[in-house]
């Protein structure tokens, strides 16, 4: 089960026109500073933010309850004098917990009408979530013959390629920056990842490495996660198994 939180700034577009046409420093600022702060407050409680399109937030908020987002949106409204809604739902997959959230926030199910929170809870610390985190192996040879833009012109069409491949498996794929990509997990992770590992090589030449962990909160899963691709590195440099694959669960 995957409870997902999401986080969009309200009536945004009407609100830049306000700051005139020299405004993209300014956007670009208020946007970095609202995503470090989101990810603050919820990391704070062992949830895990991802950016998404910059103006919109995707929580892996398991276990955390109604009270917790009340919390968190209070603190959010007096960092920035911009309206937030948040809207939450759960399910067995990720993707289905994201149609929850936004059934929810389309019905609408007010959950707090004042502080525009809307959805399902489920809050329960009994629940576990899987996050794959995944590296480009070996991307410094490529820096040698072709320019960074040309080396985040593949990145992203990676990325692309990721996201539509994740959401056919009813997973939520995010670019993390550099050559790091994080996926919410459905079920079948392993076997997922082993044939999104061949479509890379297949399709864009290019080796990956998988790290997967399960646990019971973002921050547990992404930790887990990342600590299995630092575990197929370490295993690569004392020449023990060559897996591009390692998984680590809480349970």
């Amino acid at each position: 089960m995957t409870q997902i939180t999401i986080i969009k700034i309200t009536e945004y577009g009407p609100w830049t026109l306000t700051l005139g046409s020299d405004r993209e420093h300014e956007l670009q600022m208020l946007q970095a500073g609202m995503y470090r702060e989101v990810q603050k407050l919820f990391s704070e409680k062992n949830a895990l933010v991802f950016s998404n399109r910059f103006d919109e937030f995707f929580v892996v908020s398991n276990g955390l309850s109604l009270q917790d987002h009340i919390e968190i949106q209070k603190k959010l409204a007096k960092f920035s004098s911009l309206k937030l809604a948040i809207s939450i739902g759960y399910a067995d997959t990720p993707f289905e917990a994201n149609l929850k959230a936004f059934e929810g926030k389309k019905t609408p199910v007010i959950l707090d009408k004042d502080l525009t929170i809307y959805g399902f809870v489920d809050g329960r610390s009994d629940q576990l979530v899987t996050i794959m985190h995944f590296d480009v192996e070996n991307l410094t040879s490529r820096r040698k013959v072709h320019s960074p833009y040309e080396i985040t012109s593949t990145i992203f069409r990676l990325y692309s390629r990721m996201s539509d491949f994740f959401l056919q498996k009813n997973s939520l794929a995010f670019f993390m920056g550099g050559d790091n990509f994080m996926v919410i997990s459905g079920a079948d992770h392993r076997e997922n990842a082993r044939e999104f590992l061949d479509v890379a090589k297949n399709e864009f030449d290019i080796t990956l490495n998988c790290g997967i962990g399960t646990g019971r909160t973002g921050r547990e899963a992404a930790k887990l996660a990342t600590n299995s691709l630092d575990t197929i590195r370490e295993n690569r440099k004392s020449g023990n198994e060559r897996s591009q694959i390692y998984e680590m669960s809480c349970s």
